[in-house]
């Protein structure tokens, strides 16, 4: 069981990234605490930090506080989880992580992609555009995938992956480290 070493931070727009943090937060009995609101100085007093944030057009919501305060926590445990509507693969998880975290960093967080959903609307007005975009251009594609078929699909009817089972390589990654410690 982890004491209060231990913070999941998270940013969420549709509700898909909080669910998992709740959950993730219930798992190792540590803190919660909502991205927008958290500065570096706030991380500080945590050796655990797992950061989740949704993914818009590959970007990861929020990230920036990790990455561009990195010197700050570098000797903190540092995780990641992205949260998106493709299905998990290695190689989107690796593509995610390329884009988001820089790779002098990518050694001391660890990156983690959990399959959220797609609620378009549920977006904000900016993020509707460029999904609009997006569907333009699945749109035009001759020969489209299954992810393309399902993306569009998911425009006129939101879709929802989010499962509990989801965390449970992060909560035995998590205890792990922290069981390293004790």
């Amino acid at each position: 069981m982890l004491n209060h070493n231990c913070v999941v931070v998270y940013r969420s727009k549709s509700g898909f990234t909080k669910r998992y943090a709740q959950w993730i937060s219930e798992e190792l009995k540590c803190d919660l605490l909502q991205g927008k609101k958290v500065s570096v100085a706030d991380l500080q007093k945590y050796d655990i930090i797992l950061y989740g944030g949704g993914l818009y057009a590959i970007g990861l919501n929020g990230i920036k506080l990790i990455t561009k305060n990195f010197n700050e926590l570098k000797n903190k445990k540092l995780f990641v989880f992205g949260v998106g509507a493709t299905p998990v693969r290695s190689e989107t998880t690796q593509e995610v992580m390329n884009a988001n975290i820089p790779s002098q960093q990518q050694g001391k967080i660890e990156f983690f992609y959990l399959r959220g959903g797609f609620d378009y609307k549920k977006l904000s007005p900016m993020n509707k555009l460029l999904m609009y975009l997006l569907k333009i251009k699945l749109k035009k594609a001759k020969d489209p995938d299954a992810d393309s078929r399902g993306m569009l699909a998911s425009y006129t009817h939101p879709v929802d992956f989010v499962k509990r089972k989801n965390i449970e390589q992060i909560i035995n990654r998590i205890r792990s480290v922290s069981n390293d410690e004790s």
